[in-house]
């Protein structure tokens, strides 16, 4: 029998996590770096990810690489999965974190449907769906070898739920078609991974609810209503998920949609 502390530990594994530079990725790094585990931080080539990993060597003594890559290139997830698995280097654990948000100044984005864009649709179902599809078809071989192969691929409670736009009264933030619909079929895709992948690799999703994140007082106060916990979710709340389905704490769970959502999809 294994014991807990054997479980958790991710010793000469190694975790690729998309996305690497924002917050919930930078909460994942932590947590698989805490574990023991080498990493691969991805994440668009302007970002930050040199200093990152600096600092998670220095702390937690273990291997990082970092690649940048923008997720909506085909081409430069090739060239990612080539650099990744150079001189036969191994990967165990596959994150795809990195999304798709827009931004409110994108046209076609956060508008009324009738003004939503074809464009707009397509560069998130690229980011959110074909790249996470891409990604899995390529780095299939060696999680396949790993043993322990683990895809964790992050959704959202608007790949499972309609909107309640009573929520966003007052404020400009928006709720596109293309996002919600990208991680519904995120997590159907995830599904189908589960069973085809099986025995060798599993494949699971974490669907969080909304994160804190500068919100306008009166999302946030009607958010925080509508959640059985009473609050919005911090970037350390998804520690716990990360570390069970990364490690062998979940060595038999596979297919599965896990919710950090506070309880909001109970009602």
């Amino acid at each position: 029998m294994s014991n807990l502390s054997q479980l958790m530990n991710m010793s000469g594994r190694r975790a690729l996590i998309t996305g690497a530079a924002g917050g919930l990725g930078r909460v994942m790094a932590e947590t698989l770096a805490e574990m023991g585990s080498d990493l691969v931080l991805v994440d668009l080539p302007a970002s930050p990810l040199t200093s990152q990993a600096e600092d998670l060597v220095q702390r937690y003594a273990i291997n990082v690489q970092v690649g940048h890559c923008d997720l909506e290139d085909s081409a430069q997830r090739e060239e990612l999965a080539e650099q990744v698995l150079d001189k036969g280097k191994m990967l165990d654990v596959l994150i795809n974190n990195a999304a798709f948000v827009g931004t409110s100044g994108l046209q076609g984005w956060s508008e009324p449907f009738e003004k939503q864009s074809v464009e707009t649709w397509r560069r998130a179902l690229e980011v959110n769906l074909t790249s996470v599809f891409h990604l899995c078809q390529l780095f299939t071989q060696p999680l396949r070898e790993s043993n322990a192969g683990s895809i964790i691929n992050i959704g959202s409670i608007y790949g499972e739920y309609g909107p309640d736009w009573s929520l966003y009264e007052g404020t400009q933030m928006a709720n596109p078609a293309a996002y919600g619909s990208s991680k519904a079929g995120l997590i159907q895709f995830t599904r189908w991974l589960a069973t085809t992948l099986a025995p060798d690799i599993r494949a699971n999703v974490i669907s969080p609810g909304g994160v804190s994140r500068g919100q306008p007082e009166s999302f946030i106060n009607r958010y925080e209503g509508r959640t059985p916990l009473g609050r919005m979710a911090t970037e350390d709340d998804f520690r716990g998920s990360i570390a069970y389905l990364a490690s062998d704490m979940s060595a038999y769970v596979t297919g599965q949609v896990l919710r950090v959502d506070g309880g909001w999809g109970v009602w």
